[in-house]
């Protein structure tokens, strides 16, 4: 009796058994995609792609894909061979220029996946998004370019796979050539492309009739120019108000962005004052000297404005700064000048500052 009840379990038993092995084998996963280089039809050396940012919110399928060995249709996940980004980069540099010398481009990858749904007669439909931010990198910081949304769709029966990567080629292939496009149209002129900064000076030199006077080395100052009349704050024989201005132009040519720079080293007539019985020679060479210190204060700012001293991401910034320390240098100059001199009354010492002042001219090149 027992023997034949544990025959009967065991034939009871394997029937269940073999139920939930044909129930429970594992669906056969589809292979990954094989991203295939190529040789692109465009090409430039205005840039190269140096990285490749993932941002996507799927990082780990560039694929959902209806497979004929899934019965319930649902897609499945499916990535390229080695990992997207690994691949995306393999691609780009085999089927693209890279020259570590041109401007390096990053791509920052916002979107990029085919979606299939199952359709009637055994066929799916693949919809593919490509989103994707560009930028620059200059000067160790990251410049934002364009962005860039593109897809595609096709259809294809299921057990056939020949369509999905050519058209995930095809849509990633595609962004490189609008980037090509745009950046070989926008390099000539656009600032954040620029590579280089040129900058040259120009003297304001212009001689009106008028209330301001620009510094001039053959045009010294006449006591025609004291049009203030002779009513001074202080006991001085004389006074002028030199001020500095400057105009800043920059422009984008061949990727250089040059800079000119209009210096306007002045005084003003209206505030220029002398009394009656102070105009000699000496204490016209002493407001001479306050002249040229805003000169050579001038001469000073043009050097701090070289294109080494200047950086393409913020040049605007320094020029402005720099005009700041100017003003502030020539403050604090003339003050030095007048205390020093006691405003002209130690002839001594204002000999010293006529050599020191000609000495710099010279060397300037701005007398001779």
């Amino acid at each position: 009796m027992r023997h034949r009840a544990s025959i009967l379990a065991m034939v009871l038993v394997l029937p269940l058994l073999l139920a939930m092995g044909g129930a429970g084998q594992p669906v056969k996963k589809q292979e990954p995609l094989v991203l295939k280089s190529e040789q692109l039809p465009f090409q430039t050396k205005e840039f190269y792609v140096a990285e490749v940012v993932d941002e996507r919110p799927n990082p780990k399928a560039v694929a959902m894909l209806v497979s004929a060995v899934t019965p319930t249709g649902v897609p499945q996940p499916v990535d390229f061979q080695g990992g997207s980004v690994m691949a995306i980069k393999k691609y780009i540099k085999e089927s693209f220029g890279h020259n570590p010398k041109a401007r390096p481009i990053i791509m920052r990858l916002k979107e990029y996946q085919v979606v299939e749904k199952p359709m009637a007669g055994g066929r799916a439909e693949g919809q593919i998004q490509i989103s994707a931010a560009f930028e620059v990198q200059r000067e160790g910081k990251r410049l934002h370019l364009f962005n860039y949304k593109s897809g595609a769709r096709y259809a294809r029966p299921v057990n056939s796979l020949s369509v999905v990567e050519p058209t995930l080629r095809k849509t990633l292939s595609e962004s490189l050539r609008y980037l090509t496009g745009w950046i070989d149209k926008e390099a000539a002129h656009n600032e954040k492309l620029a590579r280089e900064i040129k900058v040259t000076f120009e003297d304001h030199r212009v001689h009106l009739d008028d209330d301001t006077l620009f510094y001039d080395p053959n045009r010294p100052l006449r006591w025609s120019d004291f049009q203030g009349g002779s009513r001074l704050s202080q006991n001085f024989a004389a006074s002028v108000f030199p001020g500095l201005s400057n105009d800043i132009q920059s422009t984008v040519e061949n990727g250089v962005i040059h800079i000119k720079v209009n210096t306007k080293p002045y005084i003003l007539r209206s505030l220029s004052k002398v009394l009656p019985d102070a105009r000699n020679e000496y204490t016209l060479n002493h407001e001479q000297r306050h002249f040229d210190l805003l000169k050579l204060v001038t001469e000073h700012y043009k050097q701090r404005l070289r294109p080494e001293k200047l950086n393409l991401e913020d040049y605007e910034s320094i020029i402005r700064y720099q005009y700041l320390e100017a003003l502030w240098e020539m403050d604090r100059l003339q003050k030095a000048y007048d205390g020093e001199t006691n405003h002209g009354l130690n002839r001594a010492v204002q000999e010293k500052w006529n050599q020191k002042i000609d000495q710099e001219l010279r060397e300037l090149k701005i007398k001779m």
